[in-house]
């Protein structure tokens, strides 16, 4: 995890996050997605800090209180809180992210039961990361890893997500970063001659 220890020490943008993010008081909350993997990016490709950041987003997890009213009050508290930078924040309960996704886009999942749950479902393997500060160190949930993240790879999470979203979401930073390596969708069917040569191996024998 060294390489997303020295991406968070080099960036005032999320130490400045990471600092202040305790003091909104939510329950198990982190700092997730996207602004975690753009800071990422912007740093390998030597690109400002803030290029192609336009929001921030945090999870939490807080099922004593399922009301849309507790989840806006933390965002106007987040947005109150880091007004200096001048970003829009997307703070979201994870716990009652099932509530309102139907409606959403048009399919029922079931409840998430923790912050790392949900982050597992997150569209691509790179922005599916939560960091925070704990004990001293750098907590991180990274389901998939972080091999993607540093080598610029947008690679498809398909337990939720579907097609046209990941496809509208990858063009999008491909604009902003022409560097990233899409993973198509659909991966490309194998070529006749590789079909070939896998028909004529020879079956596995047992010694």
């Amino acid at each position: 995890m060294h390489r997303l220890d020295d991406a968070v020490a080099g960036s005032p943008l999320l130490g400045h996050l990471l600092d202040g993010l305790p003091a909104l008081g939510l329950p198990d909350a982190w700092l997730v997605a996207g602004v975690v993997a753009q800071t990422v990016w912007n740093q390998a490709t030597g690109r400002p800090e803030r290029h192609g950041i336009s929001d921030v987003d945090i999870a939490f997890f807080d099922p004593a209180r399922l009301d849309a009213d507790a989840e806006r009050a933390a965002e106007a508290r987040a947005s109150r809180m880091f007004a200096d930078l001048g970003l829009r924040f997307d703070v979201k309960n994870q716990a009652r992210v099932h509530l309102w996704y139907p409606a959403r886009f048009g399919r029922a999942i079931a409840p998430y039961g923790s912050v790392a749950a949900a982050v597992a479902t997150y569209p691509t393997t790179a922005t599916a990361i939560a960091i925070r500060r704990q004990g001293g160190s750098l907590a991180t949930i990274a389901p998939f890893g972080l091999d993607d993240l540093f080598a610029l790879v947008v690679r498809p999470n398909r337990r939720l997500v579907d097609a046209a979203v990941y496809r509208a979401k990858a063009s999008r930073w491909q604009d902003r970063w022409p560097e990233l390596i899409v993973v198509p969708w659909d991966p490309p069917p194998a070529s006749p001659s590789a079909s070939r040569v896998a028909a004529r191996r020879p079956a596995a024998t047992r010694p």
